[in-house]
């Protein structure tokens, strides 16, 4: 029994540590199977972590280089817009000192004006009060020799009375035998006075026969006249029909604006048929337009781009024009070695006018006019012809320069090395400075003959209808004033004087008053000649 107890409780024991040991080794089993699931959570989570750091590593390094670039390309912006900045302040500083230069040569233009024109001044008052002293002390020599006169005459009458009274006392003679033996006596006295005074005038005259020859001449020459033909500039272009002036004008006048835009002339499109005005002060420019807007009527083809093509193309055929013009003057002149820029200044007078009459044609007249005379005097013909064709160079850029055309031509001869004779005869040709050479004198006489004779230049009936009465208006206003005749298309006013009023003195101070006062109340081109007339006459009939 005993033996049983103890098996049993030996099976009991036996089984409590199976039991036991099946449970710790279920237990391990289950402790080493959440180590081994621990272990794989613990590589995963160390996986992703590692993971997750390199992303973030990569990340990093992608942000470090996006910021390296960004760092690069402000760094690139900043020196581009410090580079823009720099050239910016270039330019504008050059801009303005271009402007400040150009300032301060218009400056230095505008001072020698104003000194040019104080110089002529200073020399016309100078003139003036020379010739102010010779007329006083004309007018005193004139009062001394009229109260010598005077004083002889009554001497002489004294003289004559008292040899009167002696002879008739001495000799008995009659009042009639004494008067005869006085007049023979006086007689012979004034022949041998007249002898005196006539040996004394050739002698004058022979001294300064030269001179007055020459002067002679170039006036006889001045009062010729030749045939000149005038050229008017068209500002007139026909159109083939009505429609073409809205093609013109465009949708909404862009054509027409981008036509005045790009030629600076305005387009005058109104209700005249067929026609369309082109209006502007240039004169080139206002041919180029021309030009440009008759090519676009035969294209038909008008819209900006077009209009832009055919008026570059318009201005480089003016440009050669003009070129061509200048050019071809010196040849028909026979002019040698002239300053290129020169020559195309003088072909721009191609497409200028005064009056009507074409200022290139009349330059070229006066050069011809001024050789021939020139050559006929003994003077130097090459530079009279020289002298003028250029005396109208400034009219040719006179409306884009500040001045009078002979201001501006004094300049460009300057500027353009001309002689000296030949600057002076373009400063001198409207008597503005003294002329220094007798080829001034030619220029003037030259100019007069193609531009101040009658049907040279064109101007309205109204106009010179109202300068004619002006004219005789003027003159009939002095004291003594009998008629005024305004004649040779109101180029002369002749004036007829009363003889009784006026005496012959008078007339030469009457002529200058009058001549003073025309010039300084009208306006008119060329020169006016005022000639005063004093006749009287003695009329008796013999039966």
């Amino acid at each position: 029994m005993q033996n049983n107890y103890l098996s049993f409780v030996a099976i009991v024991i036996f089984s409590i540590l199976i039991s036991g040991v099946a449970g710790y080794c279920y237990r391990k089993h289950k402790w080493e199977q959440a180590a081994e699931n621990a272990k794989n959570d613990a590589k995963h989570i160390i996986e992703n972590a590692r993971l997750d750091i390199q992303s973030a590593r990569e990340k990093l390094l992608t942000e470090k280089q996006t910021l390296q670039e960004m760092k690069k390309h402000v760094a690139d912006l900043k020196k581009e817009k410090i580079l823009e900045a720099q050239e910016e302040i270039h330019r504008y500083r050059e801009k303005v000192e271009n402007e400040l230069n150009q300032r301060r040569k218009e400056v230095s233009r505008q001072e020698n004006r104003l000194l040019q024109r104080e110089d002529a001044i200073d020399r016309k008052d100078g003139m003036l009060d020379q010739k102010d002293c010779q007329l006083t002390q004309r007018e005193n020599q004139v009062k001394e020799l009229q109260a010598e006169l005077s004083e002889k005459h009554q001497l002489a009458d004294a003289l004559i009375h008292q040899r009167e009274e002696k002879l008739y006392e001495v000799s008995r003679l009659s009042v009639e035998d004494a008067k005869k033996i006085i007049l023979s006596e006086l007689s012979d006295k004034l022949v041998a006075e007249r002898a005196a005074l006539v040996k004394e005038s050739n002698e004058q005259a022979q001294a300064k026969a030269e001179h007055y020859a020459t002067k002679l001449i170039v006036e006889a020459i001045q009062s010729s006249a030749a045939d000149t033909v005038s050229e008017n500039t068209v500002s007139v272009v026909n159109l083939p029909n009505d429609d073409m002036k809205g093609r013109i004008i465009g949708r909404e006048g862009r054509n027409i604006r981008s036509f005045e835009a790009m030629t600076g002339i305005d387009l005058i499109i109104d209700d005249t048929p067929d026609v369309v005005v082109v209006s502007g002060f240039d004169p080139i420019r206002r041919e180029i337009a021309k030009r440009a807007l008759e090519n676009l009527i035969k294209d038909g083809r008008i819209h900006p781009a077009r209009i832009e093509e055919t008026v570059d193309r318009a201005r480089k055929e003016v440009n050669d024009d003009i070129y061509e013009a200048g050019e071809g003057a010196l040849m028909e002149l026979g002019i040698h070695k002239m300053h290129p820029e020169l020559v195309k200044i003088l072909g721009r007078l191609k497409y200028r006018t005064s009056y009507g009459q074409n200022v290139l044609s009349h330059s070229i007249e006066v050069g011809k006019l001024t050789g021939v005379m020139a050559s006929e005097l003994g003077l130097d013909e090459k530079i009279a012809v020289r002298a003028g064709l250029l005396h109208d160079i400034g009219k040719s850029i006179d409306h884009e320069i500040e001045g009078s055309h002979v201001e501006i031509g004094v300049e460009l001869a300057r500027k353009y090395h001309e002689s000296e004779i030949v600057v002076n005869a373009i400063a001198a040709h409207h008597g503005d400075v003294p002329k220094m050479s007798f080829i001034a004198e030619l220029v003037v006489a030259a100019d007069t003959i193609s531009s101040a004779r009658p049907g040279a230049r064109s101007e309205s009936l109204e106009n010179y209808i109202r300068r004619l009465e002006q004219l005789e208006k003027i003159s009939k206003g002095y004291p003594g004033v009998k008629q005024a005749y305004a004649i040779q298309a109101g180029r002369e006013i002749r004036i007829m004087v009363e003889p009784d009023k006026v005496s012959d003195d008078q007339i030469v101070l009457l002529a200058r008053d009058i001549k003073n006062q025309i010039e300084n109340e009208m306006e008119y081109p060329g020169n006016i000649r005022v000639t005063v007339i004093r006749e009287k006459r003695a009329v008796d009939i013999a039966r």
